[in-house]
């Protein structure tokens, strides 16, 4: 992929769960493979694929459904639009078949033991040192063996995807570095962000949306918007009415359904309604916190599940900017969808400064990357739609990672269960402290939003690889499945 601008269409995807690095990623390398086999003019020819997934996928791609995007994208389904029901039958159809038909070419024989490997202690490398942990190897052969066409792919975060496509310079073409260049308010840094907001005299939606324009109306911004915060809700009300246990071999008992109907049995909440804000206040005065920490898990079950969520910046933190989302939206007097819209914005912009700056993947950089990037983002846009200033979401937002810094990634059994799902309750309310406290100061703080996005980056490089999401350290391997 060349250099681009990052939308927040971009940061906030549609995708399915578990993970955007190891199920979103794979499931779109795998669909543009097979778009490129086309474009090319081989897909006719094509008789046998063969898919190798390297490093943090080889080492926890099983639990995190990586064999199952592969699959999905192979037949041209997109993460955005794969029908969620369907899946169970498509992997059924193709796994009892032990053949795929690829999209508007032929129908070949795919025997997954032996056309799909976990190469759980190797990197890929292609042609110099490894780019990314999360490395895929796709190659197409004819009915005489003839290798067709190779290509790789790493799933960088957040469902990112980059290829090894070498440039007409020579230069390999392995990150995503925004091109801002066309943009009307071009920001590469927290400081930068800031100067523009004082320069046009606007808050960092509206610059965000000066930039977004570049792309889209604002009635196309508007309504993009308001559609992720629809799939949003649509996955907490799921998450909340959907009992039982989640898929591996824990059997992890979902508990944002019966927290649910904890809440709502409840005289104080049900004073005010199923979810509304109680305004009179209830008499304990922390039950929002019960219902932040239900959103947060609500959308992680689900995720966790396999279910439609939105990447937030990843899917392992997908909670934590809905919950948040949801408690603005929910317990604050006057909350609007412009509001909703701001929030989202804001959070786009703290977004990017990461992914530019720094990494969104567990793989490269640990939780940090993920629950911290997200709870960052969010405490930024809460303090802002609160009536923050600029330089008070700055603060929100450093602060909202500060506290995240060395966070590992270490999910037992590589499941996207223990302890992600309650790591993004306890990140939401953080987020929402983080915000509180900025509001209360006037924007002035000793360690910056760029600093901190320094230090997360040079933490993550510092970070042994087992506590990378690799199932090889941390809680990983002190929690023995039953």
């Amino acid at each position: 992929l060349s250099s681009m601008a990052v939308s927040v269409f971009d940061l906030f995807k549609i995708g399915i769960g578990p993970s955007s690095s190891h199920t979103v990623g794979p499931m779109r390398a795998a669909r543009l493979f097979v778009q490129r086999l086309g474009h090319e003019g081989l897909l006719a020819r094509v008789a046998q694929l063969k898919c190798g997934l390297y490093g943090s996928l080889g080492a926890t791609g099983r639990g995190h459904g990586s064999d199952k995007a592969v699959l999905l994208g192979l037949l041209g389904e997109a993460p955005d639009t794969v029908a969620i029901e369907a899946v169970p039958a498509l992997l059924h159809a193709v796994r009892h078949a032990k053949a795929l038909q690829l999209p508007g070419g032929p129908r070949i024989a795919f025997d997954e033991k032996v056309d799909l490997k976990f190469l759980r202690r190797q990197l890929l490398d292609a042609g110099g040192l490894p780019f990314h942990a999360n490395g895929m190897r796709f190659e197409a052969f004819d009915a005489a063996g003839t290798l067709l066409a190779e290509r790789c792919y790493y799933s960088v975060g957040g469902g990112f995807v980059v290829s090894d496509e070498v440039a007409a310079d020579g230069a390999r073409q392995k990150a995503i570095v925004p091109d801002t260049t066309a943009l009307p308010c071009p920001f590469h840094s927290g400081a930068e962000l800031l100067a523009l907001c004082r320069q046009h005299r606007v808050g960092i939606a509206a610059l965000m949306r000066r930039n977004e324009q570049h792309w889209r109306s604002d009635a196309e911004i508007d309504a993009g918007l308001l559609h992720i915060w629809q799939v949003m809700q649509d996955c907490v009300q799921r998450g909340c009415r959907t009992d039982g246990v989640l898929p591996g071999g824990f059997k992890v008992k979902r508990r944002a359904a019966p927290l649910h109907r904890a809440l709502c049995a409840n005289p104080e909440a049900a004073e005010a309604g199923e979810g509304a804000p109680p305004f009179g206040g209830p008499r304990d005065p922390l039950q929002v916190l019960d219902w932040v920490n239900l959103y947060a898990l609500a959308v992680n079950e689900e995720n966790a599940a396999g279910g439609r969520v939105v990447t937030a910046p990843t899917n392992g933190a997908a909670g934590i900017v809905p919950a948040v989302l949801h408690d603005y939206h929910r317990f604050t007097p006057g909350a609007s969808d412009a509001g909703v819209i701001d929030f989202l914005l804001t959070a786009a912009a703290i977004g990017l400064l990461y992914k530019e700056n720094a990494s969104l993947s567990g793989a490269e950089v640990g939780c940090q990357g993920e629950v911290g990037v997200a709870c960052s983002m969010a405490a930024g846009a809460l303090c802002a739609v609160l009536g923050g200033t600029p330089g008070q979401v700055e603060n929100a937002a450093e602060i909202g990672m500060e506290h995240h810094l060395g966070l590992t990634c270490d999910p037992v059994g590589g499941l996207v269960q223990i302890p992600c799902i309650e790591r993004n309750a306890i990140a939401s309310v953080k987020a929402i402290n983080a915000a509180r406290m900025a509001l209360r100061g006037d924007g002035s703080h000793f360690v910056s939003l760029d600093k901190v996005i320094k230090t997360m980056r040079e933490t993550g490089a510092d970070m042994m690889s087992k506590y990378k999401e690799t199932a090889r350290g941390g809680l990983a391997v002190n929690i023995v499945e039953c």
